[in-house]
């Protein structure tokens, strides 16, 4: 079988947690903590990173930086994951689900304008397979407006727009390092800041709503509740495995490349039966996947089974929210989601990781076209 994901180490991270582990301070913002947020920020050219349990969690301390408030909308794909709703409907707001573009998948930015309404508080875009949106349209309607985007950048630590790395363009941005992305750790995930208004509030709520970073940096005598907040940020351990994949961050995207690069070679053999992804010219990718959508009138469930059976754990992705139960009692769509719903019904990803055999690529290609042959003849 060749799996869909596997973990790819280092070899530097039972070393840092053994380190932090003889430091004696588990419990989080410690020196790999810092280390972290400081390369993040680096990076992204933010003035604050916070490193987060998950992406869901940076996603809810957005969320609640907006100061949202029951009946506040806020737009978005249907086509992603639950976290990215989730965290507004937390909070009171309705999901307002739009379109995507059928050529990368990404929230369609022609469709955006007809959605805002006075309860309008901020656009989330989620850049799909590390594929950047047309983030210059999304802030220039934002700015119009007057309101906030957000960066659901879970996939796209790496990926650059026109030159400018994912995460760096909304006020907020979000990361993750779950175990399937490419840079992992295991759970975890990252807040980005590139509003200097949001800074403070943000370590506050980070900081389970007390003031305990201004305590930390001097500035008051004592800390206190000041403020609604959390348990957001991870343990040391989780930071100093971590830091041994942010070390190699450039090294990982590079051999990811090099696999997404062979199955693209490769993909020429589906020509007639579906395709593969697609990167616009101003968008520097991380490789995160690789998919392929097949003809609308494919079997998917039977191809993925086929699949399967043959040794290849391909995978389908997003069950579209607005066609949840949740996303229909909470959200509500903006003109019509035709593209999700047929791109979500015809999309099948590939297995993708580092350490991957050379030759995994033309096999897995040649396999999809041997599936889809062999259940169209059924």
């Amino acid at each position: 079988m060749i799996p869909f994901n596997r973990p790819y180490l280092t070899g530097h991270e039972f070393t840092y947690i053994q380190e932090a582990v003889a430091a004696g301070q588990l419990a989080g913002n410690g020196r790999f903590t810092k280390q972290c947020q400081a390369w993040l920020e680096h990076r992204v050219c933010a003035p604050r990173v916070l490193l987060t349990q998950s992406c869901t969690a940076a996603l809810e301390m957005a969320a609640l930086l907006l100061d949202l408030v029951p009946g506040d909308e806020v737009i978005m794909p249907s086509f992603t994951f639950v976290s990215t709703a989730n965290a507004f409907v937390l909070r009171g707001a309705r999901p307002v689900f739009v379109d995507i573009r059928a050529d990368t998948l990404n929230l369609d930015e022609r469709q955006i304008e007809s959605a805002i309404t006075p309860r309008t508080k901020a656009i989330i875009v989620v850049h799909y397979a590390g594929v950047a949106c047309d983030m210059d349209a999304i802030i220039e309607i934002a700015r119009r407006h007057g309101v906030i985007v957000v960066e659901d950048a879970a996939h796209a630590l790496m990926s650059r727009y026109k030159g400018k790395p994912l995460g760096s363009f909304g006020q907020l941005a979000t990361f993750s390092f779950h175990e399937t992305k490419n840079v992992i750790s295991g759970e975890g995930g990252a807040l980005v800041i590139n509003d200097a208004r949001f800074v403070e509030r943000a370590e506050i709520i980070w900081e389970k709503g007390t003031n305990r970073s201004q305590f930390s940096r001097g500035r008051v005598d004592k800390y206190t509740w000041v403020d609604v907040g959390s348990s957001f940020l991870p343990g040391e351990l989780t930071a100093a495995f971590l830091w041994a994949q942010l070390e190699q961050a450039e090294q990982i995207t590079s051999m990811r490349l090099e696999q997404w690069n062979r199955y693209r070679e490769a993909s020429s053999a589906l020509d007639a039966i579906g395709r593969g992804p697609v990167v616009p010219p101003d968008c520097d990718h991380n490789a995160h996947l690789f998919y392929v959508l097949l003809p609308l009138t494919a079997h998917r469930n039977e191809i993925l089974a086929d699949l399967n059976a043959h040794g290849v754990n391909a995978v389908f992705h997003y069950v579209p929210l607005h066609s949840s139960p949740a996303g229909q009692r909470y959200g509500r769509v903006s003109g019509s989601m035709s593209v999700t719903d047929e791109c979500s019904a015809r999309l099948i990803r590939l297995p993708l990781w580092v350490g991957m055999p050379l030759d995994v690529p033309e096999m897995v290609v040649e396999r999809v076209r041997e599936s889809v042959a062999a259940v169209s003849a059924r």
